[in-house]
């Protein structure tokens, strides 16, 4: 398990170990659980029929929001926040501090108990895991736990809101194991958690096998990029709970090698990023493939209308639970500290080298678009002396096994990486989060810069834009409600003082050590007899300065001047808006950045296609659900392009039409042609305008 900041009640963090890629069984004990009920009226008091009704209503409450109070989200996913022992948490009905209250004899002091914060004894675990989870030393739930576990531990369908790093997959991981220690056994699994990414099943499983570490309980990790014939023997041999990616869980539920015909409990976690990946129709398919009356849980850091779509069609009256991460309180340091620079592409490899040159990052993410990005970044960064590692889905597993090592293990400072490749990645002492390209939505912005700044730790976001992004960083800024600083990027002057601030340093923490002083002393005494000293002490520096490789030459990065709003802009030149006699018609602007569903037509009715452009026609339309960002998406990855470099986009019902740089073409034809998009085959040709 990875440490944790200390405190009064100690966080469960997420053991972060990778999964072997030939599975192996992940076994541990949970002995059998007693089923959990409530505890009866006291003696003599008959039960209050008005408490009965407000337990009832409470108990499956439709919406549940909660402020994360304490000292910041947990280091880990699945943490249990020891921070939140000074919280306002719903005192539970069934604590022992209730029933004494009601005895004659109580003591008057037992009343200051039902003040106090709700804990793991109170969410009705069985005794079991209760014991597991004391000897780890937890004793305090984080508010997506106290308000998941008690509603799942009665048998309740779950459909929850909460961000990364509040504590969701102990949300749903104990419930399991307890309901797991319950059921029949049997060679068929009982639970299935089906998460995006390889990284987040190796996550999950490590934690469950953590949590129930006294039980005997089968687990088996299903995922794609690895040799298949094990998982055969290990879902042949019988298993409690599976977790996978939905694509692999599908592959073996059409190879009959799994069958969830005994399935009580289905997990959906990350459901939104499942969804953005193209995997709604093989989260419906294995979801049709359990039984009606199963157990259905769904989490998610956003609530899309897709995700209120498909828990609409397969949760049954759901319990609802957003947990809302706390802002932060008037006159308290921002664990996050936010701010963007703006550039021209061209220059934002080296303005990303500078900035982090002057921040010193212990440890740091880098979130690129593209898998040709992260590759062209990685090469860049190493370059300028930065111990990188690139981290996407074209990596084999261990490839990203030794990458993510290598992070934890401080030998690299850098992890460049794309959004699914780094799903469930937690690293603590990760201090600074770069996003080499503006996120196309806030939900996305917000769930990157939530990896730094948790349990009150300090973090500092990036973030880096063109020239006309100005917009687009207030946008985010007002929607998080946080003050996103626009900056001026690193000059050399900047960073040569910078640079010499870092030398001085470390030729003064050497000063006074006793470690072959006198050998170095000799030295400076006989240069001193024929040399000043300052001049002796100015050639040292100077050669601590060239051999740490503080000395490389480095041009001036175009400043890029922030511009008003384009509204505000237009009423102080025009002093009222609807003229158009300086600006020109609308047909005479220029193309701006972006690609809106607004090609350019013809007056004959074809399609317009700018000068150095070609149009290219897809198979796949409205209909299939396809949207710009997925073809944006899918040529960047699958032809090496930038996003940037892609036209106009035009989607109709039944086929779409972009835009590519017509030396570009014949790469984008190739690569598309058999690709997949929303998970449905693609035909592309030239298209005739």
């Amino acid at each position: 398990m990875s440490e944790s900041t200390p405190s009064d009640h100690p966080s469960m963090p997420e053991p972060g170990n990778a999964v072997p890629d030939n599975p192996v069984p992940l076994t541990a004990e949970v002995p059998d659980v007693a089923t959990r009920t409530d505890l009866p009226a006291p003696t003599g008091a008959p039960a209050d029929p008005i408490d009965e009704m407000l337990a009832a209503y409470e108990s499956r409450s439709l919406m549940t929001e909660i402020d994360d109070l304490g000292d910041g989200d947990l280091g880990d996913e699945n943490g249990v926040n020891g921070e939140h022992a000074d919280s306002e948490l719903a005192d539970s009905d069934t604590s022992a501090g209730d029933k004494s209250a009601h005895e004659p004899d109580a003591d008057l002091d037992d009343e200051d108990d039902d003040d106090g914060p709700v804990t793991f004894a109170d969410l009705g675990l069985s005794d079991d895991l209760l014991a597991a989870v004391t000897e780890l030393g937890y004793v305090i739930p984080t508010p997506i736990q106290a308000e998941s576990i008690p509603p799942l531990l009665d048998g309740f369908d779950l459909l929850g809101q909460a961000a990364t790093g509040t504590g969701k997959t102990a949300a749903f991981a104990l419930p399991m194991l307890d309901r797991v220690a319950g059921a029949k056994r049997s060679k068929l699994p009982f639970g299935l958690v089906l998460v995006p990414t390889r990284e987040l099943a190796n996550q999950v499983a490590e934690a469950m096998k953590e949590y129930g570490a006294q039980g005997k309980v089968r687990m088996a990790a299903l995922f794609g990029g690895t040799n298949i014939g094990p998982q055969f023997s290990l879902l042949n041999s019988g298993v409690d709970i599976v977790i996978g990616t939905p694509g692999r869980v599908l592959d073996h539920l059409k190879r009959s090698s799994l069958d969830l015909s005994n399935c009580g409990m289905v997990v959906l976690d990350e459901a939104d990023e499942m969804l953005d990946m193209g995997f709604a129709e093989d989260l419906e398919a294995i979801l049709d493939a359990a039984p009606p009356e199963r157990q259905t849980i769904l989490f998610s850091a956003t609530m899309p209308n897709r995700i209120d779509s498909i828990a609409t069609r397969q949760l049954s009256d759901p319990v609802r639970i957003s947990i809302k991460r706390a802002t932060d309180t008037e006159g308290t340091t921002p664990k996050v500290t936010q701010r963007a620079y703006l550039t021209h592409r061209s220059h934002r490899a080296s303005a990303l080298g500078r900035i982090l040159d002057m921040e010193s990052p212990e440890a740091a993410i880098v979130f690129c678009r593209t898998r040709g990005d992260v590759d062209e970044l990685t090469d860049v960064m190493n370059g300028r002396g930065y111990r990188a590692e690139a981290l996407h889905g074209g990596m084999s597993q261990d490839q990203r096994d030794k990458a993510m090592g290598r992070l934890k293990s401080g030998v690299a400072t850098l992890l460049i990486a794309t959004d699914v490749a780094a799903r469930g990645i937690d690293v603590d002492h990760l201090s600074h989060v770069v996003n080499y390209d503006i996120p196309q939505t806030t939900e996305a912005y917000t769930h990157r810069i939530g990896r730094v700044g948790r349990a009150g730790r300090e973090g500092i976001a990036i973030t880096l834009g063109g020239p006309k992004d100005h917009r687009k960083i207030n946008n985010i800024g007002r929607y998080t409600k946080q003050n996103i600083t626009i900056e001026r990027v690193p000059t050399v002057a900047d960073l040569t003082m910078r640079r010499m601030e870092k030398t001085g340093a470390e030729v003064e923490a050497k000063i006074g050590e006793p470690e072959s002083a006198n050998l170095y002393r000799t030295i400076v005494e006989r240069l001193t007899v024929e040399h000043d000293p300052v001049e002796v002490a100015v050639a040292a520096v100077r050669l601590a300065h060239e051999a740490a490789g503080r000395t490389g030459t480095e041009e001036e990065i175009p400043e890029i001047q922030s511009r008003p709003e384009k509204g505000r802009e237009r009423l102080d030149r025009k002093g009222h808006r609807g003229q158009r006699d300086e600006r020109g018609s609308r047909g005479d602007r220029p193309r701006r950045d972006g690609h809106e569903n607004r090609a350019v037509r013809n007056p004959d009715g074809s399609h317009h296609v700018e000068a150095g452009f070609v149009s290219l026609q897809f198979n796949l339309g409205r209909s299939a659900g396809l949207r710009p960002g997925d073809l944006v998406g899918a040529i960047a990855n699958e032809a090496n392009m930038r996003g940037s470099e892609i036209g106009a986009i035009k989607i109709n019902d039944k086929s779409a039409f972009v835009q590519v740089p017509e030396k570009h073409a014949g790469k984008v034809l190739r690569s598309m042609d058999g690709a997949k998009i929303r998970n449905k085959s693609v035909r592309v040709r030239r298209a005739n305008n």
